[in-house]
């Protein structure tokens, strides 16, 4: 007989005789599976390791997220994708691989999908196939079910480290400089309005919640998140929201919209919004208009063109000329920091740009000045890029830093 033919036999004896009318603690579903273990192992020849193998695997199956649990808990693996029962595929220390184990069945794989959406009182369905969701640690979750997945039910999980990386670590890894980090901490402080754009896995969020901890205490925060994923632990006034998708029960949608202008209301003295990616820049780029400090992230390959994906996002929920709108965006958000995933696996801050408040008179764009740009100087011993940021040009606006009792 088969390990997996005997860990059935065992999951099936086990709820045979479970009574589903009352709840079952952690430590007795153990008690339960410890006693089945025993059991079948007075016929068969199983070692220690064995049972104990058998009794994680039966416990992270029954009550937990069965074969991604061990995943879920491993801190170095930053990136978990299931492409159906038998293909996941793993994300640790910058390489991706293919993982070792599989889901028994389809039925299984849709019980654990129901288990992560229930727990965020989310709902996904045939009706409904996609969604967004977390699980307890705060990984953030996409799923996507038939028909419009084709080949079996998709889970990514987006896994962030338990300790929440800070400036101090960033600096250490070399994602950015001594210097640079305690430029941007004085604008943060000062007041500024910063928004982070980057590709998919360039480490906005992450970058984000290390910015934040430069926020002072005594300010009132607010953060409007899709899923809540930011980690800001020092600020005791804070307010936490997050959309909700609407559902067969009658509960209707909450968008980030909707929590941005609720949040006015509440008298914040900044807002974060985790990612605007829709008509809600309208309302985020009102609210940095009418003196509600904010910080915000976004996906672009460069500065530059995260100022035209603005534009087309403020489009999406405004029929405005283009020319309102970029004097919109240029008055609204002071600095964007532009962060990358270099080839050699590496997350770095690779620009800094200050929007003047100004539009160049020949071509009505938004004037943007760079501020301070990484270059690359070649490889080293290890085939990690080597480079340096480089100082281009001095700060334009500072009448916050002054206001705020600040200098750089």
């Amino acid at each position: 007989m088969s390990r997996d033919e005997l860990k059935k036999i065992i999951k099936d004896g086990i709820l045979a005789e479970m009574d589903f009318s009352r709840d079952v603690d952690d430590e007795e579903m153990l008690s339960r599976i410890d006693r089945h273990i025993l059991k079948v192992s007075r016929s068969r020849n199983i070692s220690i390791e064995e049972k104990l193998k058998l009794r994680k695997e039966l416990f992270y199956s029954i009550r937990k997220l069965d074969v991604l649990q061990h995943l879920v808990d491993d801190p170095s693996v930053t990136e978990i994708m299931v492409n159906g029962t038998d293909n996941i595929f793993v994300e640790k220390d910058g390489r991706l691989f293919k993982y070792d184990m599989s889901f028994e069945s389809k039925e299984k794989l849709e019980d654990v999908i129901q288990q992560i959406v229930s727990k965020c009182n989310r709902v996904v369905n045939e009706s409904s196939p996609i969604v967004d969701a977390r699980l307890e640690n705060g990984s953030r979750v996409n799923i996507v079910l038939g028909p419009v997945a084709l080949n079996g039910p998709i889970i990514t999980i987006r896994r962030f480290p338990d300790n929440p990386i800070t400036m101090d670590k960033l600096i250490e890894i070399g994602s950015i400089t001594e210097e640079l980090s305690d430029y941007l901490k004085t604008l943060v402080k000062a007041g500024y309005n910063i928004f982070i754009s980057g590709g998919t896995g360039s480490g906005k969020t992450t970058f984000l919640n290390a910015l934040s901890d430069s926020i002072p205490q005594d300010d009132r925060l607010i953060t409007i998140e899709d899923n809540a994923e930011l980690q800001i632990r020092h600020v005791p006034n804070i307010v936490r929201m997050e959309t909700r998708n609407a559902n067969v029960e009658g509960c209707k949608e909450i968008t980030i919209r909707d929590l941005i202008k609720s949040s006015l209301r509440m008298r914040p003295t900044r807002i974060i919004v985790g990612e605007v990616r829709g008509e809600e820049c309208v309302d985020m780029l009102q609210a940095m208009n009418t003196g509600h400090i904010s910080m915000s992230t976004g996906h672009a390959n460069s500065a530059r063109d995260m100022l035209s994906r603005l534009e087309t996002m403020v489009l999406m929920g405004m029929d405005i000329p283009l020319s309102a709108i970029r004097g919109q965006i240029a008055s609204g958000i002071d600095i964007i920091v532009q962060l990358g995933r270099l080839r050699d696996k590496t997350r770095k801050v690779l620009e800094v740009c200050e929007l003047t408040g100004n539009l160049d008179k020949n071509t009505g764009e938004i004037e943007l000045v760079p501020l301070f740009r990484f270059e690359e100087l070649g490889v080293d011993e290890n085939m990690k890029i080597r480079g340096e940021w480089k100082k281009l040009n001095e700060l334009r606006n500072n009448e916050k830093l002054l206001s705020a009792g600040l200098s750089l």
